[in-house]
């Protein structure tokens, strides 16, 4: 008997840290991309409005949507990366780090920078607490200086060199699983592997790198196409941060709102990605709703004659061939209400997870 006690005491033990290691990871991961939401917004906005499909087009404006998404918020996230794990000087080798995978890389390298960012932070710091505490006073400033340059410079072209590759390769993987669930006619499944590839801002490798041509030979034989629903789709997110707008933590919630109206009408979904990253949990929601609003789009029938962009909901209609405009509207309400409930159970029993981890009251 106390043999089974001792067991089940140790497996709770077990599972207990294990939900301490997931919510220390999801901490790390909210801690470099929410203090630079606001950054995102303003992508999201000149995005929205300035780009030829924008609300106002206008191509002078329109020239800082490449240099932010590709290179200003990757840097800032390993900036604030390598903050986390070293202070200031951490934070100037993680973004010296990061700018070799922003450079060398054709799509944005966030996951790239959550990486490199803390890791050159982290070497530098075990290089200041071994070599560079015995380093004479008269030297210190020059030796910091130095090896903050000399590590910030390793790490940089290594990214350069070795982990955009990685991540390109990563996406062309992630495109033959696509076209491999829709050869065997399991559409919806394909959110399994579109929602994740998405949240590493690889939507737009995965669209128009797989669906869209997939989606232009299907629209040529039949004057419509499913595949031009997949990604587009703006349900999820809507659902994803209308949830957070009502449940999320305080600071989520002060943000959501406007990100929402952006991504939904904007069509700008790079927007949500960030509170997805920062509460990994979501995924479930992502994928729930995307994988419901695939299922009433095959039954419905439904189909673009397009690709959308952006991928807003006027977008979406506008290239609803005439007589299918029921199926995609209810395609993307199934997506946003599944969304929706699905996060809300999510953050609820991360609040209520969070509450009894601390010895708190759950309100």
């Amino acid at each position: 008997m106390s043999g089974t006690v001792t067991e089940d005491s140790r497996s709770k033990a077990q599972a207990q840290r294990a939900r301490v290691v997931v919510q220390r990871f999801g901490g790390q991961l909210a801690g470099m991309v929410m203090p630079n939401i606001g950054a995102f917004i303003a992508w999201g906005l000149i995005s929205a409005l300035f780009i030829p499909s924008g609300w106002w087009p206008n191509a002078q404006l329109a020239q800082l949507k490449e240099p932010m998404i590709t290179l200003l918020l990757p840097v800032l996230i390993g900036y604030t990366g390598g903050r986390q794990v070293h202070g200031q000087r951490g934070a100037v080798v993680g973004a010296v780090a990061t700018i070799g995978i922003a450079i060398g890389a054709e799509i944005p390298m966030f996951l790239g920078a959550m990486i490199v960012g803390p890791l050159a932070g982290w070497v530098l710091r075990r290089f200041d607490g071994t070599v560079g505490k015995r380093v004479a006073p008269a030297f210190k400033m020059l030796v910091d200086n130095f090896a903050a340059g000399i590590i910030g410079g390793i790490f940089a072209v290594l990214g350069l060199l070795a982990i955009g590759p990685l991540i390109e390769s990563v996406t062309v993987a992630l495109g033959h699983g696509v076209q491999m669930l829709l050869h065997m006619h399991l559409l919806p499944l394909v959110a399994i592997i579109v929602e994740p590839a998405k949240v590493l801002f690889l939507n737009n490798a995965v669209n128009h790198g797989v669906l869209g041509p997939l989606g232009v030979s299907e629209s040529l034989a039949h004057g419509k196409a499913i595949e031009f629903l997949v990604e587009p789709n703006p349900g999820p997110g809507f659902g994803v941060l209308l949830a957070i707008t009502v449940f999320g933590p305080a600071a989520m919630r002060a943000t959501a709102p406007g990100a929402l109206v952006i991504q939904f009408l904007g069509g700008i979904h790079e927007i949500y990605f960030p509170y997805v990253l920062a509460a990994p949990k979501l995924l479930l929601a992502t994928i729930s709703g995307s994988a419901a609003g695939l299922f009433v789009f095959s039954v419905t029938g439904a189909g673009l004659v397009a690709t959308p962009s952006p991928g807003s909901v006027v977008a979406l209609l506008a290239v609803t061939p005439k007589g299918g405009y029921l199926g995609v509207i209810a395609g993307v309400a199934a997506s946003a209400v599944v969304s929706f409930l699905v996060a809300s159970v999510v953050l609820k029993l991360g609040k209520r997870a969070d509450g009894v981890a601390t010895g708190g009251a759950v309100r």
